[in-house]
């Protein structure tokens, strides 16, 4: 039997092990590895940050879920990967593998910017389940005494939209208590201009956020690195200077530590068009802990986003490889991710679609409305619904 082990327990890592029971089933022994005991539904956390929902209504217990497809589940942080010896470190035990999957998603790096962060800085954060608890906190402090908002995004950051969704949520929000006429709100990122999302930009992506934030009346400062973060103060390179009584910052991403010695200097993983490590043929990686270059240089460095959807498509991508392999089978052909996405914007959405991800596109939109609102809403349970039941080969 062949011993495959996974490490995460978000969209990577739990595609990867389903849809391998699925493809291989007894001939596989599948384990997965996650420091945390239960999987979070990642695009709810800025509705989590605002109040509108609760932990329990977007998480699923791993051992729960995993057990019933005869998937061991080890809650336990990986320490380290052996490659020459095909084992994953914990803290209490190594695990051979004839095949791994690296699905660990990313390294917070806080320490990027003087100040960002919600533990040793002075910033909310919305990219963890704790930290979006925390951000909740602070919104509700926050609207017993409002004052001006910053939110962004600094150099090196990939994964912009959750800085959209947040701001206009916020925006939605304040004119919910009608106090919006209190709160000065500024928009900082580091993308060449609005709508760029760190991939290029994606049709008329540039002129319908301008055309949003305008009609908001939020003020959006582009092309900009910030130098620090002081306890009621955003301080940006050019030498602008933005108070703030509540300020949350996307930060940049890196590989987690336990893959380092198969990683790139910034810590992810370098694989071929497969996901297969480009040094280890047993190693393969999806999602967030992928190297990706970004389709373009920017005058302020930027990344490309990896979300839910192409963390999937990666995940089933490398499933199908591995199960060829052992079945003895032709490698299927893969294709260059595509990205669909649903952007929250408060009291609206915005669907967009690319193919591939990085131009030239077979295909790109982007259209708002209310209707993407309700289908992301929509989307979170019927998700939900087919992850607790393994059932990751629906759409």
């Amino acid at each position: 039997m062949t011993r495959i082990v996974i490490i995460g327990g978000s969209f990577g890592g739990l595609t990867s092990a389903f849809e391998l029971k699925r493809l291989l089933g007894n001939k596989a022994d599948i384990t997965l590895i996650c420091n945390q005991d239960k999987f979070v539904f990642i695009p709810s956390l800025p509705w989590l940050s605002m109040g509108w929902r609760r932990p329990e209504d977007i998480t699923l217990p791993l051992e729960k879920i995993l057990r019933p497809k005869d998937i061991r589940f080890i809650h336990e942080e990986a320490k380290g990967v052996d490659a020459g010896s095909s084992k994953v470190i914990t803290a209490s035990q190594q695990i051979p593998y004839d095949y791994l999957v690296v699905a660990t998603g990313p390294s917070l790096v806080f320490s990027a910017v003087p100040g960002l962060g919600p533990i040793n800085g002075y910033t909310e954060c919305i990219f963890e389940l704790d930290l979006a608890l925390r951000a909740r906190d602070a919104w509700l402090r926050f609207l017993k005494e409002p004052g001006p908002v910053v939110v962004g995004a600094v150099q090196g950051v990939s994964c912009f939209g959750p800085a959209y969704e947040y701001v206009f949520e916020i925006d939605t929000e304040l004119r919910r208590h009608g106090i919006r006429h209190k709160v000065q709100i500024t928009f900082v990122t580091s993308e060449p201009y609005i709508g760029h999302f760190g991939i290029g930009g994606l049709r008329t992506s540039r002129r319908m956020m301008e055309d949003e934030f305008a009609d908001r009346e939020i003020k959006v400062m582009a092309n900009q690195a910030v130098e620090e973060f002081a306890p009621d103060e955003v301080r940006l390179k050019d030498g602008t200077r933005l108070p703030f009584k509540l300020a949350m910052f996307a930060p940049p991403m890196s590989g987690v530590k336990a893959v380092s010695d198969i990683s790139n200097p910034k810590g992810f993983i370098p694989v071929d068009q497969h996901y297969r490590h480009k040094e280890y043929k047993n190693i393969f990686s999806v999602g967030v802990a992928i190297a990706m270059a970004p389709p373009e240089p920017t005058p302020i460095p930027t990344g490309v986003p990896k979300t839910g959807y192409m963390t999937e498509r990666m995940a089933k991508d490398a499933a199908r490889v591995i199960a060829s392999e052992i079945n003895g089978r032709p490698i299927p052909e893969t294709e260059p991710v595509g990205a669909i996405c649903i952007m929250d914007m408060g009291d609206t959405a915005a669907l967009m679609e690319a193919f591939p991800v990085i131009p030239p596109r077979k295909k790109a939109e982007i259209k708002a409305g209310k209707r993407y609102k309700w289908a992301k809403q929509l989307f979170e349970k019927y998700y939900l619904w087919k992850i607790s039941r393994g059932m990751t080969n629906l759409p």
